[in-house]
């Protein structure tokens, strides 16, 4: 990624300006749409500043993850204090943006860019709320007496992030009730 990189040192404003046109042209176009023409002419750079310190689009869109650009309300779970109904709607709003235009190829994109920069997995767990976010409302389900103290944690939010994760790597379309057997499941 870009931290390794060679060559002239970098503008911070032309960095700046290429990692926020990604993450607007990525929200406006999604992945599939996404190209490195359209992300030099939004950030009035030329196409090679882009490529002098990003090797690829899957490259650069990592950066955007890893700086915080993309998934800007993140998926943090609500605790309105019925944790099935949270664990529902947090699982709806996953599942709505992996069933968009694109979201299942940015998930293998960004999967794929795990594969080769752990940050990039760290971040999209973090961004996902498997790890703090979603493990401190399951917390707060073993205080309020909504789950059992004895329940593993790590792994009920490792279930949930796993099933859509498969279900973005099939391509699987999830209907209006998929979150709801998820939890269901999960849960029992």
């Amino acid at each position: 990624m870009s931290e390794h990189r060679r060559g002239p040192v970098r503008s911070e404003a032309a960095r700046v300006a290429i990692l926020d046109a990604t993450a607007r042209l990525f929200e406006s176009r999604g992945y599939d749409n996404l190209t490195m023409e359209g992300i030099a002419a939004e950030a009035h750079v030329g196409k090679q500043t882009i490529y002098r310190w990003w090797p690829s689009k899957g490259a650069l869109v990592a950066d955007c993850l890893i700086e915080g650009l993309l998934f800007r309300d993140g998926f943090s779970p609500p605790d309105t204090g019925d944790l099935r109904d949270d664990l529902t709607a947090w699982l709806r709003g996953i599942l709505s943006f992996v069933d968009r235009e694109g979201g299942a190829t940015m998930v293998h994109s960004l999967i794929a860019a795990a594969g080769d920069h752990p940050s990039v997995g760290q971040r999209l767990s973090e961004q996902l709320g498997a790890n703090s976010l979603l493990h401190a409302r399951l917390e707060a389900a073993v205080a309020a007496g909504q789950l059992s103290p004895d329940r593993p944690l790590d792994e009920l939010g490792d279930a949930l992030v796993g099933a859509v994760v498969l279900r973005a790597l099939g391509r699987t379309p999830s209907d209006a009730a998929a979150a709801t057997r998820l939890v269901d499941a999960v849960l029992g």
